[in-house]
């Protein structure tokens, strides 16, 4: 019974652990927005696309901004809310 009640345990925690498994977009398929919707949503925001992959069950846009910097956006499948956008500054580089 001990045993049945801890895998019980167990078994529920384990979507919930995975909701906070950190920024995985799984959801299905059927509820993505196409890829046009990212492409004039990447228009819309002055970026220029480079490539539009799927990581982590989220798209992800290679590309630049508007002020020519080296992007990199993770956007929701589903709402196309950015959930993470990191910018390549060349800045640190030593130009010796």
């Amino acid at each position: 019974m001990t045993k049945t009640l801890t895998m019980l345990a167990v078994l529920i925690l384990l979507p919930a652990g995975a909701a906070f498994a950190g920024d995985d977009c799984f959801v299905p398929m059927s509820l993505w927005q196409p890829r046009a919707a990212v492409i004039a949503l990447a228009e819309q925001n002055s970026w220029t696309l480079r490539r539009i992959k799927i990581d982590d069950g989220c798209y992800q846009i290679d590309g630049t901004d508007a002020q020519g910097r080296r992007i990199e956006v993770t956007l929701h499948p589903a709402t196309l809310q950015v959930t993470r956008i990191e910018y390549e500054d060349h800045d640190d580089e030593d130009n010796d």
